[in-house]
């Protein structure tokens, strides 16, 4: 079971700063949010335990390392019940080269971000979905990258708000 912890203007500078700089050790993110390396190492410690952080990773370079093709693949479904959409979300889960997939409102069900190694990858994928008639799949609608005007580099944490009180992150502030 997971603890709750209170979220208090150090958590959230933790928080914040880990959240785009996850390669830190814990004695630069102590200097960064003014902490002692033990507090520090300590509050770490219970965010993890508590769930605050889901995972780190680095942000590799593609175009430097390999060949591939992102895409964005919408699904529409022809039945909406929480069994198929449980099926479809397992299916989903077993294809690594889906990134990212969002249960959506409106004309499309699903949109996934795919990174595939080419466009027969990535077609192979939605046929076999596709064939599968326990997802109950109506249509799939692939929508190649071409250019990347922007990365995704973290939520915009200063701008949101934080569930344990009204006040917003200021940039550089609790």
């Amino acid at each position: 079971m997971k603890k709750n912890i209170k979220i208090d203007s150090y958590n959230k500078k933790i928080l914040a700063t880990l959240h785009l700089q996850a390669d830190l050790t814990n004695v630069e993110l102590a200097a960064k949010v003014n902490l002692s390396p033990s507090a520090c190492f300590q509050r770490v410690k219970a965010l993890k335990e508590a769930g605050y952080f889901r995972t780190f990773h680095a942000d590799v370079n593609l175009e430097q390392i390999c060949e591939h093709v992102l895409a964005y693949v919408e699904f529409s479904l022809t039945d909406n019940s929480a069994p198929v959409c449980r099926k479809f979300a397992a299916a989903i889960n077993d294809i690594p080269q889906i990134m990212d997939c969002m249960r959506m409102s409106g004309e499309v069900d699903f949109i996934s971000l795919c990174c595939f190694s080419d466009i027969k990858a990535l077609n192979d994928a939605c046929d076999k979905l596709s064939e599968n008639p326990e997802l109950s799949i109506k249509r799939i609608n692939t929508r190649i990258v071409l250019d990347r005007t922007k990365f995704f580099l973290g939520y915009p944490l200063a701008h949101l708000k934080w569930f344990d009180e009204n006040l917003q992150l200021d940039e550089g502030k609790p």
